[in-house]
Parts: C-alpha cells; structure tokens; sequence
C-alpha cells in the first residue's frame, strides 16, 4: 500500500482539504497506515500534479478542497483489483523472539511481557478510536470497522501470543532446574 493509494481511497467517497484529509486519517487509518502532515500535504500535490486530483474548491487562507478525478478512480480501481498487496514478511520483534535463548530467562520473559503490555496498549487504543467510527453504511464506515476489527483482533493475538511464549520459557526453565 502506499500513501498514493490511501490519500485516493479516502477522497473517493468525497472532496475534502487536507485539514479535513488529516482528521480522517486519524480517525480511520491511523493504526493500518500512518502519515504526518508533511506527508499527506506533499502527496495532494503530486497527486494534483499527476492528473490524479483536482481542486475543487478553494476558501479563504488558501484552503483548498480535493477531489479525485476519473484517472485517479482508475489509478485507484487498478491498485485494487490488478496489483498483488505487498506482504510484509521482515518482523524485527520476531527475530529478537528467534535470539531470546541468548538472554537469560528472565530477560527474555522481561521481552515478551513488554511485547504483552504494548499490544494491549495498542488494543486500547483502538477500543478508544472505536467510538469515532462512522456507524453509517458508506463503503468507508463498514470497510473502516473491518479494519478496525482486524487491528484489534491483531492486537489480542500479539498479546496472548507473548503471555504464551513467556509461559514457555518459564516452564522450560523450570524443566532445566
């Protein structure tokens, strides 16, 4: 995925600027595809400049309002129908799991309680962004809490994974004594 295709994906339901781009982002995928201001502000304008966007409003302060065009509904549609997803297969915390035999026990079952308490952390978070989905029925609300739903029930997997693996550390160092 790339910020190309997610900028696209949340103007396709209808126009906004980048104040109101950013404040969606927030609220809807922050926890599947994170971007910073600079990077969303810096993406309207190429995306402008490719024929992908157009303005289609323009307020006071120089506010302007985007919309996508119909090449950038292809762009769109051809990203989602004919391209494969990436599948990210590089995970820094799993090969530090590969590696706890060269910690201690204990520091290794330090490790993974950390990694407990942050993917709860994160489920919290999402339970919090919860409430600010758009319970409507546009295609980016029920998709939205699809998402959301699947952050979540990442996040209670990763949690009970790591109490898990921590379990058997314990239980291996209690083999060894």
């Amino acid at each position: 995925m790339s910020l190309r295709h997610a900028v696209l994906g949340l103007l396709s339901e209808h126009p906004a600027s980048g104040y109101d781009l950013m404040k969606l982002f927030e609220s809807s995928l922050s926890n599947v595809w994170p971007a910073t201001q600079s990077q969303v502000y810096g993406e309207l304008g190429k995306l402008s400049a490719a024929g992908l966007l157009t303005v289609s409003a323009e307020g006071p302060r120089g506010r302007k309002e985007y919309a996508v065009t119909a090449a950038g509904r292809a762009e769109l549609r051809h990203w989602l129908v004919e391209t494969e997803p990436e599948r990210v297969r590089r995970s820094e915390t799993l090969l530090r799991v590969f590696f706890l035999g060269l910690l201690t026990p204990d520091e290794a079952t330090a490790f993974l309680a950390v990694e407990a308490t942050r993917a709860a952390q994160e489920a919290a978070a999402l339970r919090e962004l919860e409430p600010t989905v758009d319970p409507g029925a546009n295609a980016l609300s029920v998709h939205g809490r699809l998402a959301l739903e699947y952050g979540l029930r990442l996040a209670a997997l990763q949690e009970e994974w790591a109490r898990w693996a921590a379990g058997q550390i314990a239980a291996a160092q209690e083999a060894a004594s």
